[in-house]
């Protein structure tokens, strides 16, 4: 069993494991030479061998006690086939979708688009690199699919004017959303990942009374799924403020927290195991910096069961360096 696992299920708090979200990816000199060659980034998340080694590059360089998948939480959409594309400094563009055919569509169809990431999955737990590390997979929330389906790019501050005029529509695309979500854990869970992340990085943009149907109904039975395949989940629902009432409803294993929130706070108010916080932009100052903010955490969480990682992804412009320095940090508290 990987430290992640005893934090989880047995609520260990001597032991702090770390992994960070973004692990892979740009900031390191190795994937961009792999990026170089491979514009297409849909292409690249589909190419088993290639998401493979990137998944694994950060532990070949760091101490870290995890290894998650180089994928993209869009996957859903494009095995539902709506057109996907990455384009550089603008993000995610996405094209039209016809709600029958979306209701049509058959989970083998689904299944046989996305399978690379789940060959993937296989080969990374499979490594050697990740002997006694888990190896995490992930999927997007309804709610944060939703969005970039209809919105067809990230809201970053503001939704289409007429997002909500149509509810029915709305819970249509959701209840296929959660079919295809499920399919999706399901093969990652079977190909070997130990823990399931779901990502609801736009739940902070709705309004109190909006959460229920769209961010707490919809993501209750993705957590009661994962569960009964005897995996944990950790839920991350960004910018969401009340933390606590979405544990309470929501009831994932562990919750992973944005760096807006007070750590101290979040810690008095939920028992169940914590991850996350720090804000990214701490690994572009300096070390002493770097050292004192993971040490806050660290000491926040000492006698609570916590899993060390930021409160968002780690950021393209930050010095390999400063990440090995954090992880020694953490290592050595």
């Amino acid at each position: 069993m990987s430290d992640i696992q005893k934090v989880i299920i047995n609520k260990e708090i001597n032991l702090k494991p770390i992994w960070i979200m973004r692990q892979a990816g740009r900031y390191l000199p190795e994937f961009r030479e792999i990026r170089k060659k491979n514009t297409d980034f849909i292409k690249l998340c589909l190419n088993e061998k290639l998401s493979s080694e990137i998944t694994l590059q950060p532990l070949k360089r760091f101490e870290l006690d995890a290894a998650i998948i180089f994928s993209d939480i869009l996957m859903v959409p494009y095995g539902l086939n709506q057109e996907v594309n990455f384009i550089k400094n603008f993000g995610p563009s996405l094209g039209d979708f016809n709600l029958d055919n979306l209701s049509l569509l058959e989970e083998k169809d689904f299944v046989k688009k996305v399978d690379p990431v789940y060959k993937a999955i296989n080969l990374v737990s499979n490594d050697e690199l990740t002997k006694n590390k888990a190896t995490i997979g992930f999927v997007g929330a309804p709610w944060t699919l939703l969005v970039y389906m209809i919105n067809k790019q990230s809201p970053k501050l503001k939704l289409k004017n007429d997002f909500f005029n149509n509810n029915q529509i709305l819970q249509k695309i959701l209840n296929i959303l959660e079919k295809f979500i499920k399919i999706h854990i399901k093969n990652q869970i079977d190909s070997g990942a130990q823990i399931i992340q779901i990502f609801d990085s736009w739940a902070g943009m709705l309004s109190v009374k909006n959460l229920p149907n769209f961010v707490y109904n919809p993501t209750i039975p993705l957590v009661e799924f994962v569960k009964s395949l005897n995996v944990p989940v950790i839920c991350f629902p960004r910018g969401i403020k009340d933390y606590k009432t979405y544990c309470d409803v929501v009831k994932p294993d562990v919750i992973c927290i944005d760096y807006e929130v007070d750590p101290v706070q979040v810690k008095k108010k939920i028992e169940i195991p914590i991850q996350g916080g720090m804000d990214p932009r701490i690994l572009l100052t300096d070390r002493e910096n770097l050292k004192k903010e993971a040490k806050r955490y660290l000491d926040v969480f000492k006698d609570h069961p916590y899993i060390f990682n930021l409160g968002h992804g780690v950021l393209p412009e930050t010095d390999p360096q400063m990440m090995d320095y954090l992880v020694k940090t953490v290592k050595d508290y």
